[in-house]
């Protein structure tokens, strides 16, 4: 069973992007909406918090350098936290209004990858799935989505992960780990009316941690796509996960406040916090960019 055992008490309106660095053992999210970017010290439980020129979806860290690879709203970069610049790598013509980018997640051989989503959801489904290669080239992946989400990989990194949060559905793709090409999808789980599958990532057995937008849970799923179980979560919106800690073995849940009415508010004072459980299995480190281009 998972057991909370802290409450990193920020007020995000749109916590995501939650992500560990296993050298520097510090903790990294981005409030997306407030353009910010926070770094977390567990130890001195001191938190250190960086303003951003646009609004940062997600973000990877750069091997060799104190940089991030990061997915702003209409492009990625590199992003010096507190700069004022962006060194951009990858602005695409989106070919529609509403659009910015959303999830992104680096894979275990060095790629970023990050989707993009739609904001008026009335619109027609234009987002798309990139993936950012060293050399700073972007390509797409995937067409026709809603809200990119849920973006990571089996440990053995045969597998992808991807959802689209509006379809209330989790796709499984194969994954070419030396190509970094996915295909043959496949329906991996549904989630239930209310229920917006949002941030997710992989435990070292193999399962899946998704984060429930609207439904107040973060669903452990097997490999096969059966629930596992299910952490109940004391605000609506949980928006991410990440795997954390000297052993790895806690999982850091970033939240959001966006469009909870004052009783809502009320209801779930914490709503905003990055919430911090112990957990009965160990994750693995995320993944950090490769890039040709990055200077320290």
């Amino acid at each position: 069973m998972a057991e909370l055992i802290d409450t990193i008490p920020v007020r995000n309106t749109l916590g995501e992007g939650v992500t560990w660095d296993t050298e520097t053992q510090r903790l990294w999210w981005t409030d997306i909406h407030a353009r910010q970017l926070f770094r977390y010290d567990p130890v001195r439980r001191g938190i250190d918090t960086f303003e951003t020129p646009e609004r940062l979806g997600s973000f990877g860290l750069v091997a060799g350098s104190t940089k991030l690879i990061a997915a702003f709203e209409s492009g990625v970069g590199f992003y010096q936290p507190g700069a004022r610049d962006i060194e951009w790598l990858a602005r695409p013509r989106f070919g529609a209004t509403g659009l910015r980018f959303n999830d992104g997640r680096v894979d275990r051989q060095g790629r970023f990858w990050a989707g993009t989503m739609t904001e008026d959801l009335t619109d027609a489904p234009t987002a798309a799935l990139y993936r950012v290669d060293a050399d700073g080239t972007a390509s797409v992946h995937v067409t026709g989505v809603s809200i990119s989400n849920g973006i990571c990989w089996s440990p053995d990194s045969r597998k992808f992960y991807f959802a689209d949060s509006p379809l209330r559905t989790i796709f499984e793709y194969e994954f070419d780990a030396e190509a970094g090409q996915i295909s043959n999808r496949r329906v991996f789980a549904h989630t239930p009316e209310g229920a917006y599958p949002d941030g997710a990532n992989v435990d070292r057995e193999g399962y899946l941690w998704s984060a429930h937008w609207g439904a107040g849970r973060v669903v452990r799923y097997a490999p096969d796509g059966v629930i596992d179980m299910f952490i109940e979560m004391p605000v609506s919106q949980p928006t991410c996960v990440a795997f954390g800690g000297p052993d790895l073995d806690l999982l850091f849940v970033t939240s959001g406040r966006d469009g909870l009415s004052a009783d809502s508010l009320l209801r779930q004072p914490s709503a905003g916090a990055v919430f911090v459980y112990k957990v009965p299995v160990s994750g693995l480190s995320d993944g950090r960019y490769i890039s040709e281009k990055a200077r320290p």
